[in-house]
């Protein structure tokens, strides 16, 4: 049975001691409040927390995929500040983890123990690199949490494309939304507008299209949020 990977015990120092040296217990305590968050918050502001992560790898180089997973997962697990995680979400931005298909069951457990949309969210965004690299795996992924009881997962789902603008799979995004559109809950609703609005700054006739035909099922607030960025004519069809 091979080894795990050794944490990069250099990264977490490094990023841990930056972020405390920068903390504004001030802010932190407002942010903590706003986030509704059991988890302290050091009152680091988010592009911060991107410059402490890029630094602290960029003196110290991850040396193998295996390592950053098990540096990311013991800076997610450890977190002591919301701000720790923030960074975590951050390490996966380097290219060893691009289209690394192991790096699913990390942002998995993310979102899962995550459970709110600051968390959520960006690693939502890590999944449309998995998505091009392993199109066929990942639609099959994608699909299943559309309908998972975790409204987090669903909605980590519905925007997994968010950014891939030409690179749709509108097929894919089609059977996503329509799994979910019928969903209650706020944060899904809010996802399935959102995901909308951003295709139609790509695909405006699609958007219109969809929200058409759909016009019976989406909730006030994922149409109102899908047309934002239409023309009047076609937000009005």
């Amino acid at each position: 049975m091979a080894r795990p990977d050794p944490v990069n015990s250099e990264v977490l120092s490094a990023v841990r001691r930056a972020l405390r040296e920068r903390a504004d217990p001030v802010r932190g305590a407002g942010a903590q409040a706003y986030m509704k968050s059991t988890m302290p918050c050091l009152g680091v502001r988010v592009p911060e927390v991107r410059r402490i992560a890029a630094a602290a790898v960029a003196g110290t180089p991850f040396a193998s995929a295996g390592q950053l997973r098990a540096t990311v997962l013991g800076l997610w697990r450890k977190a002591a500040a919301r701000e720790e995680r923030y960074a975590a979400i951050d390490l996966t931005g380097a290219p060893l983890a691009a289209g690394d298909m192991l790096m699913l069951p990390v942002y998995e457990e993310m979102i899962r123990s995550g459970a709110w949309w600051d968390f959520v969210d960006p690693v939502a965004m890590r999944l449309c690199g998995l998505l091009q690299a392993n199109r066929e795996e990942m639609s099959a992924v994608l699909v299943r949490w559309s309908s998972d009881p975790d409204f987090w997962i669903r909605r980590a789902a519905i925007l997994s494309q968010l950014k891939a603008k030409a690179a749709t799979d509108t097929v894919l995004l089609s059977q996503v939304l329509e799994t979910t559109m019928a969903d209650p809950e706020f944060f899904i609703r809010k996802a399935i507008g959102w995901a909308l609005r951003e295709y139609s700054k790509t695909a405006p006739e699609w958007v219109a299209a969809f929200v058409a035909e759909h016009a019976a099922t989406l909730s006030p607030l994922s149409r109102r949020e899908a047309v934002r960025r239409l023309p009047a004519a076609a937000s009005d069809a």
